[in-house]
């Protein structure tokens, strides 16, 4: 009995024993409270902000619990270091690098919402706003999150460059999530969230902001200005540019793998290389895409916004927020730092507006100004022209008869900037690529250098075709406007605005036609600048080598050439040599601009390419000192013509000069230099005939003893030389071909039929006047004139020429000469023609400086003797 109540006692107790074990396991709660939420005060100025999961990253359990244990097991959990380790491991496995595991789409997700919430305020970002808190403090105090979400993130945005390196790489982490997922820009998500949901909601992730820009017109303002802005943040970094990113990888390893990314290097460095060889189309069109956008609105330009900010103060006098607030500012800003680049003290500044002339010269779109202004004459006259290689431009080009004023205006503007470089010529540097490394090479460029350089080398043989029509192309249009000149414009600016002012239209788009060149020609004696002068004379070379480059000439014989010289090639003065040929046949307009270049070129020798070559060794031997130009160096030859050694092939070459000289005024540089005053005084209507049969000429002889002195002196050079070389049938001197035929018909042939002794008329001419024989008066009119000064005024006053008859008599007894001047018995003079005249003016001399000089004179003074002109300017 004892032993059951034990076992009764001893049960309860282990019952009640176990049940005060149990109480106070049933009182314990079954899990903990969740920790109160953790929240950001690290930039107490953008406001205070709950950290996500309380610990401001995803969650290492839930639906990311496998993908952290698997992919990020050495990371724990916290201020966005998980978010970070699988956001690469997502990147990752969208470029196809990943091998094994992928992070599951749950986690993407959860990895998304993460962001989104973070994106709202830079607190939520702990790694971003640890980075930046002094930063904030110095440029972005003002703003909060709390107000205005994702502002403070902005403004770090707009003030990158002045952002410590620590803070702009987390700021480009930013940048570089939103360009994966445009959501994660707040600003740009809330305003584009409905365009991106009507337009363009089966667009692939990551690529909804290129697909409204597609469809910018039907996108909402308020998303536009928001998708302007996320633009201008990103532009400077290729790899914040997805879609161009993607498609020039390959390029961008090719061309430019050592070009850190950043401060627009990689897209200048791909822009550089677009026309290499082996750049991928794909590339090439995405690139211009994106340099289009940035022309049409400079605040996406980040590179020259950076490069100029400070020249366009000092130079230009204006800033950027003047021109991001007024386009007609901004355009007058940047013709200005074109126009002005020369002289801007940034280098980068320099190289940043080169570049953007050169891209400007390859493709109409990134010529804001041309663009806008021939968008009409575009679609009319190159519709189905592909933008690139400057084909749109020279369409444009090709039709600039018809076109628009406000385009053709623009592009003569777009040419005269584009003169100054061969890297703005882009058809030429193209075709002349080989030219340029071969004949230029050691040349820097600018200042038209290179465009000279393949000026100089048109002739090579080993220019390519292709590079010689581009060059010759070049020059014809160069002689449309000396604006288009680059270096004639920039040498005589001060004698155009001096000898040639208010000869252009002002009127936007017209040019000047070749007036101001014509000037500057015509003036060219009076013209001060060397540089000047040696840029006329180059473009007189241009004129002589192709008359298309005369555009005066060229219009004024259109028809003429198509006539008589269309098999004709143009180049090294053919055409101007068949119209010549066919002078007899031309227009008169044709005619006259011919004959005035033709006596042009007889002021210079180096304009006569042919004479030039034929006595360059006469022109070395005898002639080495002399300076060219004024027909100096023709005169010395002539002076030479009776050396032994004397080429007769320049010897022939000169007489046919001497042809044209006695046909034509204005070829002999003597006559029609000094006479321009009696010409137009006497001789008016003359000029307004000139034909080539020595009008003019013959009208100053008419007038001579009314010329001015030294008209009188170059004519009568004229006429002596004339006279010297006559010629049956010359213009000038066909006044006297019957006194020759009559007076003269023995002894002044080298043979029958041949050609007359050059002097022999001169001298029977001569003998004829001093005898007192009948001559015509106008041949006698031709012999006075063609007489030295000094002889022609006993001719014009015979009472004096008795008293010089006495004299000579005198002198001649007191040299102990008999009869040889002077015949005692009937005082007339023994002696003939040209040497009588001579004879008078040696015995003067004599009579002044002695006897002994005169004798050496007579006694050689019949002897055969060759022409020597040594007087006047031939």
């Amino acid at each position: 009995m004892r032993a059951i109540i034990l076992a009764l006692v001893l049960g309860a107790h282990v019952v009640l024993l176990a049940n005060a074990a149990s109480e106070p396991a049933a009182a314990k709660p079954a899990t903990k409270p969740a920790p109160a939420p953790k929240s950001s005060n690290i930039i107490p100025s953008a406001g205070q902000a709950d950290l996500y999961g309380g610990i401001g990253d995803v969650a290492a359990t839930g639906d990311c619990a496998g993908d952290a244990k698997a992919l990020c097991k050495d990371v724990s959990s916290g201020e966005g270091r998980l978010a970070a380790c699988l956001t690469k491991k997502v990147r990752a496995q969208r470029q196809g690098n990943t091998v094994g595991r992928k992070v599951s789409a749950k986690c993407v997700t959860a990895l998304t919402a993460f962001k989104l919430d973070r994106s709202k305020m830079i607190n939520k970002d702990v790694p971003l706003a640890k980075a930046c808190k002094d930063d904030v403090a110095k440029v972005c105090k003002s703003l909060s999150d709390t107000s205005s979400p994702g502002s403070v993130l902005g403004c770090l945005k707009d003030n990158k460059p002045k952002l410590s390196a620590q803070c702009s790489a987390e700021v480009f982490r930013t940048q570089q999530e939103v360009a994966e997922d445009y959501r994660l820009d707040y600003k740009l998500f809330t305003a584009c969230k409905d365009d991106v949901s009507n337009l363009c909601k089966d667009a692939d992730s990551g690529e909804e902001i290129d697909c409204l820009s597609e469809k910018r017109l039907q996108v909402s303002w308020e998303c536009q200005n928001q998708m302007f802005r996320n633009e201008k943040e990103t532009g400077d970094d290729i790899r914040l540019s997805t879609r161009l990113f993607n498609k020039c990888l390959v390029d961008q390893q090719k061309f430019c793998p050592d070009v850190e990314p950043g401060h627009m290097r990689v897209q200048e460095c791909l822009e550089d290389n677009i026309d290499e060889s082996g750049f991928s189309a794909e590339c090439k069109g995405e690139l211009e895409n994106v340099i289009a956008k940035r022309v049409s609105d400079f605040r996406l330009d980040t590179a020259l916004r950076e490069a100029c900010e400070s020249d366009l103060k000092d130079t230009c006098g204006t800033s950027l927020k003047d021109m991001d607030e007024d386009d007609k500012v901004k355009k007058t800003a940047l013709n200005c730092l074109q126009q002005y680049r020369e002289e801007l003290k940034s280098d980068k500044c320099k190289a940043e507006i080169h570049r953007r002339l050169t891209r400007a010269a390859r493709d109409i779109r990134f010529d804001e100004v041309l663009a806008s202004s021939c968008m009409e004459d575009r679609n009319r006259f190159c519709s189905d022209v592909t933008p690139g290689s400057a084909r749109v431009i020279r369409c444009l080009q090709d039709n600039r008869n018809n076109l628009d004023q406000k385009c053709a205006a623009a592009l003569f503007d777009h040419e005269v900037k584009m003169a100054e470089d061969i890297d703005f010529k882009f058809p030429m540097k193209r075709a002349c690529a080989w030219e340029i490394s071969s004949f230029c090479k050691d040349m820097p460029h600018g200042h038209a250098r290179i465009v000279r350089c393949l000026e100089d080398h048109i002739d090579n043989t080993d220019m390519s075709k292709e590079c010689k029509d581009e060059v010759m192309k070049d020059m014809n249009r160069m002689a449309q406007d000396y604006r288009l000149n680059w270096r004639l414009n920039h040498a005589c600016e001060a004698d155009i605005s001096k000898l040639c002012p208010n000869m252009c239209s002002s009127q936007p788009g017209i040019t000047c036609g070749g007036l101001v060149l014509q000037c500057l020609q015509d003036k060219q004696d009076n013209i001060t600048s060397q540089a000047c002068q040696d840029e006329v004379f180059y473009y007189e070379l241009m004129e002589v080598t192709d008359f298309r480059n005369d555009v005066i000439l060229a219009e004024a014989c259109r028809g003429d050439v198509e006539m008589y010289c269309k098999d004709v090639e143009p180049g090294e003065g053919r055409v101007h040599q068949c119209l010549r040929y066919n002078r007899d046949k031309l227009t008169e307009q044709c005619r006259n601009e011919e004959m005035k270049l033709a006596a042009l070129e007889y002021r210079d020798i180096r304009l006569r390419p042919k004479l030039n070559k034929l006595c360059s060794e006469e022109k070395a031997v005898y002639c080495k000192d002399t300076k060219p130009g004024k027909a100096r160096v023709i005169k010395c030859l002539m002076e030479n013509m009776a050396q032994p050694n004397f080429g007769e092939e320049c010897k022939e070459e000169l007489q046919k000069r001497e042809d044209m000289m006695k046909s034509d005024y204005r070829y002999d540089i003597g006559v029609f230099s000094n006479c321009e005053g009696d010409v137009d005084m006497y001789c008016k209507e003359a000029k307004s005939k000139l034909r080539g049969n020595a009008t003019v000429l013959k009208c100053l002889v008419d007038n001579f003893k009314s010329l001015a002195e030294q008209c009188q002196s170059e004519m009568s050079r004229a006429v002596r030389l004339a006279l010297w070389d006559y010629k049956p049938g010359a213009a000038l001197t066909t006044a006297c071909d019957s006194d020759v035929e009559s007076q003269c018909p023995r002894g002044v042939r080298s043979r029958a039929g041949a050609i007359f002794t050059i002097g022999a008329v001169g001298r029977c001419l001569s003998k004829s006047l001093v005898e007192g024989k009948r001559l015509e008066s106008k041949c006698r009119a031709l012999v006075l004139a063609a007489a030295p000064k000094d002889a022609r005024v006993y001719f014009d006053h015979p009472e004096s020429t008795s008293a010089l008859i006495q004299k000579i008599a005198q002198v001649q007894q007191a040299a102990g000469l008999e009869s040889v001047l002077v015949d005692p018995d009937s005082s007339t003079v023994t002696v003939t023609g040209w040497v009588a005249l001579a004879c008078i003016i040696s015995l003067i001399v004599v009579f002044v400086g002695g006897a002994v000089m005169l004798y050496k004179r007579l006694v050689g003074a019949e002897k055969p003797h060759t022409l020597h002109i040594k007087s006047g300017d031939a």
